[in-house]
């Protein structure tokens, strides 16, 4: 088995997960993905049992794989850990990161920048949004020296970007983010710790809320569908 193969189709299995093409719960049939993406069974078992330890992906036994669901109770608990962690490498990395960090940092909001204003009417910009907002948010915290922290950072922040793709396929892109995202850059770069941090904190608990009442308006409708209903909260 190619190993660059099976990373190559995780790769774009993770995206497809990511970025919701594949519906939250939703079984994944070894047979279809074996013809979408032209592989055979050993190398996509070995790239859904690798997503399988992410998260992303549930394994049962007799009945295959499915994508991971999405809820409330999830979704908090992302948020919360997202909320102890970031703010706190975030410092470390003022404390830590040097003039090439600050150098990376400024260049990713640019990149960010490019695209953050059109991609609150333009659906195909928000594509792109999302891979710069992602290496946005690590830059910010890669200046530290604390790669364990960065490792759980990068995982819970993918977690969330799960959710918050869902989230932009129902609402628009706040028009607030781009703001916010200015005002974190510039406390960092100023080293103003305290303030930095706790404008993330801020940044991370509001997207979470606009999220958070998205999944509970999609429970209460799940609970009010009849036993019969095929629908899922996330599909």
């Amino acid at each position: 088995m190619s190993t660059s193969l099976t990373s190559q189709l995780t790769a774009a299995l993770r995206d497809e997960l990511l970025n919701g093409t594949f519906k939250p719960g939703q079984p994944l049939r070894l047979n279809q993905l074996s013809q979408q993406f032209n592989v055979s069974l050993s190398p996509l078992r070995e790239a859904l049992s690798r997503l399988t330890a992410e998260g992303l992906v549930i394994a049962h036994d007799q009945r295959g794989y499915r994508a991971a669901p999405v809820s409330a109770r999830n979704h908090k608990e992302i948020t919360d850990l997202r909320l102890m962690l970031e703010p706190h490498a975030l410092i470390v990395a003022m404390e830590q990161g040097g003039e090439e960090w600050e150098i990376s940092v400024l260049a990713a909001h640019h990149r960010l920048q490019q695209v953050e204003r059109r991609a609150a009417s333009d659906r195909e910009a928000l594509s792109e949004w999302e891979v710069r907002h992602r290496e946005f948010h690590m830059t910010l915290i890669g200046g530290g020296q604390m790669p364990v922290l960065a490792q759980f950072c990068e995982k819970l922040l993918a977690f969330s970007d799960r959710y918050r793709r869902i989230f932009f396929r129902e609402r628009p892109l706040d028009r607030d983010i781009p703001d916010e995202h200015e005002a974190i850059l510039t406390a960092t770069l100023a080293r103003e710790k305290e303030r930095a941090a706790a404008l993330l904190k801020v940044h991370i608990e509001r997207t979470a809320a606009n999220i958070a009442v998205l999944l509970q308006e999609w429970e209460q409708a799940s609970r009010d569908v009849p036993a019969t209903g095929n629908g899922t909260a996330g599909g």
